[in-house]
């Protein structure tokens, strides 16, 4: 190593943190101090649930608790439904209650959910209650620190010389603002200490509260028979979509030309030049139910995704939008027909939306192939407050489940509008 890489190694360990870093760190840090509270909040029902159990297995060991521990039990399960929905919100996943406890005594307690919940108030309402309130005390004193110098002033001679913690006695201005100077060390103490604190205080919740496998496997058949209910009626939905389709389209089209070929047939001899304009309104109608098929067809399985790539389709869709639509794929490798298919009725449905209701001047479809997903992102600069009722985001939900994928709508008042769509690609 040269002397200039050493010296350029240690500028880079002595560089000071850049503005972005400090404002993340610093919404971590209220982050995890929101959570620290809430777990507080949870902790003071866990201790309550605690005591209740407690005095309620002392009654049982005199014979007159038996008919409370139901009761008890039930307190528990609240209290841990609450932690369960806490951390579930934190890791961004659904909250998902596990079944009730059992009736009885015996087979409550042998339950492995409710031993578990029993371990966790334990454990919550003695270790999550000290870690909320120590955590809370680091902000509050160095709140008291900035503002001592102000309120020292006010405090009689002999409360102000002993208001430094103990470890000085304040009798001048000089100590007022060596206490404030105590502030940013606390801050930066408590930027580095709140997320680990908050981390703690919720893994005996993550290791205690977790369905098992049993309840996961349940939850996946639950997801399951609603994905396949679910498909099922997009189904039948597109199925009576084709046929009105047909019906009020290309089946009327069709019958205006065989009206007009017969008033051509039987104007023929009498009248050629009533016959021609009868031929070419026939001709007219033949070539506006062939578009109107061709209509259709698209709809069920777009032909150009045989011929071209999924990027080059969503190109053609871009071009067709009446909003100026950019699109950006990467896209090494090619999905399954009926992903890619899928992925471009989204974006269709999607830019169909952002021309009708969303009030934009631009757009934005990004596509990407992570791993064994397809990932794909239609953003708007358009005034927002988008729905899934009412606006074919509904059936868009559908036919994302179908594929097992999930479906994401951000559309605040004002805007942006983003809709985020990700599908298993498979092998």
């Amino acid at each position: 190593m040269t002397a200039g890489e050493g010296r350029a190694q240690r500028r880079s360990r002595l560089r000071w943190p850049r503005r972005a870093d400090v404002l993340a760190r610093g919404r971590a840090t209220l982050d995890a101090l929101e959570h620290l509270v809430a777990g507080m909040g949870t902790g003071v029902l866990a201790l309550v649930a605690l005591v209740s159990a407690a005095l309620t297995a002392v009654a049982c060991l005199v014979g007159v608790g038996l008919a409370l521990v139901p009761a008890a039990l039930r307190g528990v399960r609240a209290v841990a439904d609450r932690e369960r929905a806490r951390i579930a919100r934190w890791d961004g996943e659904e909250f998902v209650p596990p079944p009730p406890p059992p009736s009885g005594v015996r087979a409550a307690l042998a339950d492995a959910t409710v031993r578990r919940e029993l371990a966790w108030v334990v454990v919550h309402a003695s270790a999550g209650l000290v870690l909320g309130l120590a955590a809370l005390t680091l902000p509050l004193h160095a709140v008291q620190d900035v503002t001592f110098a102000l309120w020292w002033w006010l405090l009689p001679p002999e409360e102000a010389a002993s208001a430094a913690y103990g470890m000085w006695e304040v009798r001048d201005t000089a100590g007022a603002v060596a206490v404030a100077a105590l502030a940013p060390v606390e801050i930066a103490i408590t930027m580095v200490v709140a997320p680990r604190m908050a981390r703690l205080q919720a893994w005996p919740g993550r290791r205690l509260l977790r369905p098992g496998p049993d309840a996961d496997l349940s939850l996946r058949v639950a997801q399951l028979t609603a994905t396949r209910a679910a498909v099922l009626d997009a189904h039948a939905a597109e199925l009576r979509r084709i046929e009105r389709s047909l019906h009020d389209g290309t089946q009327n089209r069709l019958v205006a030309v065989n009206v007009l070929l017969g008033a051509a047939l039987r104007a023929l001899d009498r009248d050629p030049a009533t016959a021609r304009a009868s031929l070419e309104r026939a001709q007219d109608a033949a070539e506006q139910a062939l578009g109107e098929l061709r209509g259709v067809v698209r709809t069920i399985l777009p032909p150009v995704l045989a011929d071209k790539s999924l990027a080059d389709a969503l190109t053609g869709l871009a071009a067709d939008c009446p909003v100026p639509c950019r699109i950006d794929a990467d896209l090494p490798v090619r999905a399954a027909a009926s992903v890619e298919a899928t992925a471009y009725f989204v974006v269709a449905e999607a830019l169909t939306n952002v021309a009708r209701h969303s009030r934009a001047r631009r757009a934005l479809v990004t596509v990407r192939r992570l791993d064994d997903h397809l990932v794909l992102r239609v953003m708007d600069d358009g005034q927002g407050g988008a729905r899934e009722s009412g606006s074919g985001l509904a059936g868009i939900r559908r036919r994302v489940e179908a594929h097992d994928g999930s479906f994401t709508l951000t559309s605040p008042a004002g805007g942006p509008t983003a809709l985020d769509v990700t599908l298993p690609c498979g092998t």
